[in-house]
């Protein structure tokens, strides 16, 4: 954890003033050796400790605002954050059921917190893509200034999402550095090496622990702008076990259609349309459909779909309309260096 807002409970008046310095004049939050949050200081609360008397030499703690805004881990609404960003209150402390520091967040940044864990599948080689990716995962080919991975990582966080777990394989020591490097939304990276493929979600078995409810899996070559909180929301509306992001394809017959029964017409469209859902590589489980994947197998997601529909869980389909690409193909990379001239990610 960054430690740019973070002061230790010894620290006195002076020392709080450097560090406000450094951290741009944000508010700084007093720790004690265990990481509980204490109190919450800012140039404000020094500015009117020493007009009444106060010496820089005393302690911050002394003259800190102990009434501190926090928030408490896994519990965050949309609303509670809109309510923040209205008092003009940008950081926030992310606190356990002990009250001890999370993490700190910048809700400038942000959306809103989703309580999700993600997974990003990024173990493949990328063959189609040759010889861009001889030496370069596809994850880091870059679309525009960014690397295709980091566009999605990127937006996971902009929806609060700090816990990312990235599935590795063919060339996965440079997405471990990449992320070492470019960390600027303090994600909690967690590091999953295959030694044998295990298919789309096969290897989330080696995932020792979750910290949400409900896991968000996609594909790392996606370039997309889709809602995540939208999505989340129709899961839960709709009271589902497990999602699956759509791409609706249209599909017009340019003939007249027959439609027959037993040899018999039952009836003639003319020049009918129909539509036909694509699987978008994105997912949401509720992490206890996780016991239906065996261990150390290879299991697609699809796998665990079929078998989520044989036991009679509820699968709900979200069709994505916003912007979409899965990055499979030269013509594919070719046409997101254009795309990502226009839309917003």
């Amino acid at each position: 954890m960054s430690n740019q807002y973070i002061i230790p409970s010894t620290a006195t008046i002076k020392e709080a003033l450097v560090k406000l310095d450094l951290s741009l004049g944000k508010a700084l939050f007093i720790v004690n050796d265990s990481m509980k949050v204490l109190a919450s200081i800012s140039d404000g609360d020094i500015r009117r400790a020493l007009i009444k008397g106060h010496s820089i030499t005393e302690l911050a703690l002394d003259v800190a605002h102990k009434n501190f805004k926090f928030i408490q881990q896994n519990t965050t609404k949309k609303e509670e954050l809109e309510q923040f960003k209205a008092n003009k209150i940008t950081l926030i402390p992310i606190l356990n059921a002990h009250m001890e520091l999370v993490k700190i967040i910048d809700i400038s940044k942000i959306k809103v917190m989703l309580p999700l864990d993600a997974v990003i599948m990024a173990g493949g080689k990328g063959s189609r893509l040759m010889p861009l990716t001889e030496h370069t995962p596809k994850p880091l080919l870059k679309v525009g200034d960014k690397a295709i991975i980091k566009h999605n990582t990127d937006r996971l966080a902009s929806y609060g999402i700090r816990n990312i777990n990235i599935t590795l394989n063919y060339l996965g020591e440079q997405i471990v550095s990449f992320y070492e490097k470019n960390n600027e939304h303090q994600i909690k990276f967690n590091y999953v090496t295959e030694d044998k493929p295990l298919g789309t979600i096969g290897a989330l078995k080696l995932i020792k622990e979750f910290e949400n409810d409900y896991i968000l899996l996609m594909n790392s070559d996606l370039l997309t702008n889709a809602d995540f909180e939208d999505i989340f929301n129709n899961f839960l509306l709709k009271e589902g076990d497990a999602l699956i992001a759509t791409i609706p394809y249209k599909v017009n017959i340019p003939y007249g259609v027959v439609e027959t029964k037993e040899g018999y017409v039952t009836d003639l469209k003319e020049k009918p349309s129909y539509t036909y859902y694509s699987n978008a590589g994105i997912y949401i489980f509720k992490k206890e459909c996780l016991d239906f994947v065996p261990d150390n197998a290879f299991f697609n997601a699809t796998d665990l779909i079929d078998v989520l529909i044989k036991k009679g869980k509820k699968i709900i389909n979200y069709p994505i309309l916003s912007y979409w690409l899965d990055i499979g193909k030269h013509e594919d990379f070719e046409k997101a260096q254009e795309d990502i001239k226009h839309i917003r990610l």
